[in-house]
């Protein structure tokens, strides 16, 4: 089966990890190919992969004669090569190219990653082309889907998370050391985009709660991609250095070597504000073998349980320090909830179970069949 992935390309996230993960798979099933508008992070990537990339053209809203020239490149590019099924990623995608995909009467997907609110500009162009099939990447997502598609057909497929290479003792001492961190410090990590709702601030008023415990230090990684972005980490910092914290802070900026910042840590904290749609970054995290601490809302309820993490409530400053105190203290504790941690992630998000999964659902695309093995939002 021949699909291509049609995406924007020019941040990097949740979205792009997702993209690289099934680049990586060397299905026998599914020949995934992809095109993107931007130049980028994305782009190099799946070429290291030795994938190649259509590009698009950039497209600015803004100036509509760079949309017309990228759905017409897709055009041609959907002449030129037979499709089995054409996946849009993100409602952006799914309104700047759904109509060229339907035109050419190849099946079109729509991969939902985020909350719908069916407020935003691009669920607005979303809407204009019902999709043949809605892909959520969790349940959460999934009952937000009548704000965008009430009648769509849909399915639940998480993303494929690769498993974690073991990291060898003299490289996580490496990268320790690189870091200014002590072997017999107990590391808390966070790796996401630098967000206000994904909670940096909230684990600096934790920490500040902490200031009386030694050896713990916290490694910060995620770039700045965005104006907002560079003003509230430097929110943060300013944060950290009234609460006394800054120089346990590593202040990583964007890295490309997560997985080994994760094989090099003890803990994994994201106490977000609002729902995660679904959260690769703590499967990556649980494959690592970390622990992972985060709030009891959207898409972590079906990641993280007792077994291999601790859920708090999103606006309760105490449980977060309360938690993060028990587990910075309990060494057998943290070790117990590592040791269940890989197998939860391998359960939720097995690369070859995804992928087979993936295959199962686009091979059932016709009408009947999506009539007859529809999964009811929310289930």
């Amino acid at each position: 089966m021949r699909v291509l992935h049609l995406y924007s390309g020019n941040l990097f996230g949740g979205i792009e990890s997702i993209l690289l993960a099934l680049a990586a798979s060397r299905s026998a099933q599914i020949d995934h190919e992809f095109a993107l508008c931007f130049h980028g992070r994305l782009e190099r990537e799946l070429a290291a992969l030795g994938v190649s990339v259509q590009p698009l053209g950039p497209v600015r809203m803004s100036r509509p004669a760079s949309a017309v020239r990228a759905r017409r490149v897709l055009a041609r590019q959907l002449t030129a090569r037979s499709y089995d099924r054409v996946i849009c990623h993100a409602p952006w995608s799914q309104g700047l190219f759904g109509g060229v995909v339907r035109k050419a009467g190849v099946p079109l997907v729509f991969w939902a990653h985020d909350v719908m609110t069916g407020r935003h500009w691009t669920e607005k162009l979303a809407r204009r082309v019902s999709p043949d099939l809605v892909i959520c990447n969790s349940r959460f997502t999934a009952t937000t889907l009548p704000m965008l598609y009430p009648k769509a057909q849909s399915t639940v497929v998480y993303a494929p998370v690769p498993n974690a290479v073991p990291l060898r003792a003299e490289s996580r001492r490496a990268i320790r050391a690189e870091l200014e961190t002590a072997d017999d410090a107990v590391v808390i990590v966070t790796a996401c985009r630098s967000e206000r709702w994904k909670g940096h601030s909230r684990l600096v008023e934790a920490l500040a709660g902490l200031t009386d415990m030694p050896k713990w230090i916290w490694w910060q990684a995620g770039g700045v991609q965005r104006s907002p972005e560079e003003e509230y980490i430097r929110g943060v910092k300013q944060a950290a250095r009234r609460s006394g914290v800054f120089d346990r802070v590593r202040w990583l900026g964007e890295r490309h070597d997560v997985s080994a910042l994760l094989a090099s840590a003890d803990l994994y904290c994201q106490p977000n504000l609002e729902p995660e749609p679904f959260g690769m970054v703590f499967v990556e995290a649980l494959a690592a073998g970390l622990p992972v601490v985060t709030s009891a809302l959207g898409g972590a309820l079906e990641i993280v349980d007792e077994s291999c993490g601790r859920l708090v409530a999103a606006d309760d400053r105490a449980a977060l320090a309360a938690t993060l105190r028990t587990l910075i203290d309990d060494r057998e504790l943290r070790a117990q909830l590592a040791a269940a941690a890989p197998g939860q992630a391998r359960r939720l998000c097995d690369p070859t179970a995804v992928e087979r999964e993936l295959f199962d659902v686009l091979s059932g695309m016709t009408r009947t069949a999506l009539r007859q093995t529809r999964v009811a939002v929310g289930a």
